[in-house]
């Protein structure tokens, strides 16, 4: 709820409305319990995201907007297997804006949705164009995974790009899937039948991680970059790393850590068996233009190895 007193905050009714309805639209945004007032610092920051919103919309509808991509390395041969597509926006006069500040005032103000369509489309797009082919990797969020046309929108972009379903692989959270289980895994059937991959991310972080891989048929596990920190020198998350890798061996599937920023990291996950590693030390999001040479994205040499006691 949000509230705003007659006549500190406006004198006019229509203001003194339009106030509280803004004392309520922060309430929401912050997940407050109870009565919100509405002041100063709280108007103009609402004004600033409904702003944004607004720029936002205007990005989207003319094409303003960009996606870099992150390569994803076998850590045993230190080959990339492919890349993973990252949306970014730069506001003409603010410039770059973060993921962590645009995305959450996309899910506010509807937009989540044809911001993921926008995605997909022109990650297929371009990675279609690579050579050597690699696959590239889409976030979907729960708000488009819970929609029951996405697999034919999933179907009808393969078509447009041509690119081959196998070198698709579309990232999930548990978020996503935990809403509606049963309908989770029909859409889940409907987009792997197409023979695109499915990716379980952030794995660790949710409160049912286990139950998620036994209900649904994941093809790979991306490892919350919250056990790579610190993994060199903490025992416990070590130990978690090794759990999680050890459970991806027994279920047949390949696990991704995610975050990795030094060699130290990088060795422990090899010396552990990780299938494949994604951070700032294997490469940092790139424009699709810049990605390793012009024709597209090549095999990058593997850090150099330290022993690790």
């Amino acid at each position: 709820m949000g509230a705003a007193i007659w006549p500190d905050d406006a004198l006019e009714l229509d203001e003194l409305v339009n106030n509280a309805d803004l004392a309520m639209y922060h309430a929401k945004h912050a997940f407050l319990d109870g009565l919100c007032f509405y002041n100063a610092g709280i108007g103009a920051l609402v004004r600033k995201r409904r702003q944004l919103a607004e720029a936002l919309r205007h990005a989207l509808e003319h094409d303003e907007l960009d996606v870099h991509y992150q390569a994803q390395m076998s850590l045993s041969t230190g080959k990339v297997q492919g890349y993973e597509a990252l949306l970014r926006w730069t506001h003409p006069q603010l410039g770059p804006i973060s993921p962590s500040e645009f995305i959450p005032v996309a899910e506010e103000n509807g937009l989540i949705g044809s911001l993921g369509v926008w995605v997909l489309r022109r990650a297929c797009m371009d990675a279609a164009a690579w050579d050597p082919p690699c696959r590239v990797a889409v976030n979907v969020s729960a708000v488009q995974f819970m929609d029951a046309s996405l697999p034919r929108l999933v179907h009808e972009v393969l078509l447009e790009t041509g690119l081959p379903p196998q070198r698709l692989e579309l990232e999930l959270t548990e978020t996503a899937l935990i809403k509606d289980k049963a309908r989770s895994l029909h859409i889940i059937r409907q987009i792997k039948a197409l023979g695109v991959g499915l990716a379980l991310d952030d794995f660790g972080s949710g409160y049912s991680s286990l139950e998620t891989l036994r209900s649904f048929p994941f093809d790979k596990i991306k490892l919350d970059r919250g056990f790579v920190d610190g993994i060199e020198q903490d025992r416990q998350s070590k130990a978690i790393v090794r759990a999680v890798l050890a459970l991806g061996k027994s279920l047949d599937i390949p696990v991704l850590a995610e975050g990795i920023e030094t060699d130290e990291q990088m060795s422990v996950l090899r010396l552990e068996g990780c299938d494949e590693g994604q951070g700032y030390l294997l490469g940092r999001p790139t424009p699709v233009g810049d990605l390793a040479h012009k024709s597209g994205p090549a095999p990058m040499v593997p850090p150099r190895q330290h022993r690790v006691a």
